[in-house]
């Protein structure tokens, strides 16, 4: 699907929905090609004997901001034998540094207290957080030594945590965000299904989809 077109749904799935269009996700069972997509080439995972669920966002993305509450209280509940990771996106080099921003953070451990804090930068607060300097300037005024974090954002790992981002995205045929990838075998997204919240229940179905093929081996 076109990124315009996709984009064009997520538009459409930014408002919250309806309690009755919630009651009707649960009413039948998540369709393929509709509510999800079914990988034509499944993608190897490294959530060892875990189902991975993957989220592809992007610091630039309104709709990847309003998305991230509702996956906050979705992985509250997540079950023990499920991993969760993200997948920061950019399209081109001009958002780049907000992939290395988030490898950055992970590194040094301040991800849990950072990431919102760099969400409502750049989508409330209208801080692009794109050179190097502004973003040093940024994380220094939040608590973090400015010569540790220009180290850490121009180190290799980074670099290379960068890069294999941009690998994993697409062979997942990630098109727009925000997006979620199960088990290296399903995409599902809100713009597909028409809601967030009917999103999450896509989710916890294709979870358990991946549990039961697992068993299979």
């Amino acid at each position: 699907m076109p990124l315009s077109r996709r984009l064009l749904l997520l538009a459409s799935a930014a408002t919250a929905a309806t309690p009755m269009l919630v009651h009707a996700q649960t009413q039948r069972a998540p369709q393929s090609g509709k509510d999800f997509l079914v990988l034509k080439k499944p993608v190897p995972t490294d959530s060892g004997d875990k189902v991975e669920v993957l989220e592809f966002f992007q610091y630039s993305c309104p709709h990847c901001f309003a998305y991230d509450p509702y996956l906050a209280g979705w992985r509250k509940k997540l079950p023990a034998d499920v991993e969760y990771k993200r997948i920061p996106i950019a399209w081109d080099n001009s958002t780049l540094p907000h992939v290395r921003i988030y490898y950055t953070l992970d590194t040094l451990g301040k991800l849990p207290e950072m990431h919102e804090k760099v969400f409502t930068a750049i989508q409330k607060n209208k801080q692009p957080l794109l050179s190097p300097d502004q973003i040093a300037d940024f994380m220094a005024a939040n608590g973090i030594d400015r010569k540790q974090w220009m180290d850490t954002y121009n180190s290799f790992s980074v670099a290379a945590r960068a890069n294999r981002a941009g690998q994993i995205w697409r062979a997942y045929n990630v098109d727009g965000t925000p997006m979620m990838g199960v088990d290296g075998k399903f995409t599902t997204a809100p713009s597909m299904v028409g809601s967030r919240e009917g999103s999450l229940i896509v989710l916890d179905y294709l979870i358990q989809q991946a549990r039961a093929e697992r068993g299979k081996k």
